[in-house]
């Protein structure tokens, strides 16, 4: 991987974590989430997942596709991440 790829990556966590932060209402500051942590385990709503994921839509300018619309895609900054990173795949 790239020096602009990491750079990419880190930029689009702090991303994800300023969409939770703003959006998911967890019971825990969310830089105390790990990228692998559970999300609804750190307090997050099936409620606050939506309006986290439509955040992310309007942050990274990509529409989840209607199979990405399950509780596993928002579970982990991780899991985002990587269904992001699909979205601007096929929108390429």
């Amino acid at each position: 991987m790239t020096d602009s790829a990491d750079r990419n990556d880190h930029s689009d966590t702090e991303a994800i974590r300023r969409v939770l932060r703003e959006h998911a209402r967890l019971a825990v500051p969310v830089n105390t989430v790990a990228d692998s942590d559970d999300l609804y385990q750190q307090g997050m709503t099936s409620l606050a997942s939506v309006t986290v994921m439509l955040a992310l839509e309007d942050a990274f300018d990509v529409e989840f596709a209607d199979r990405l619309l399950r509780k596993s895609t928002f579970a982990s900054i991780r899991a985002i991440q990587a269904a992001v990173d699909e979205m601007r795949a096929v929108a390429t």
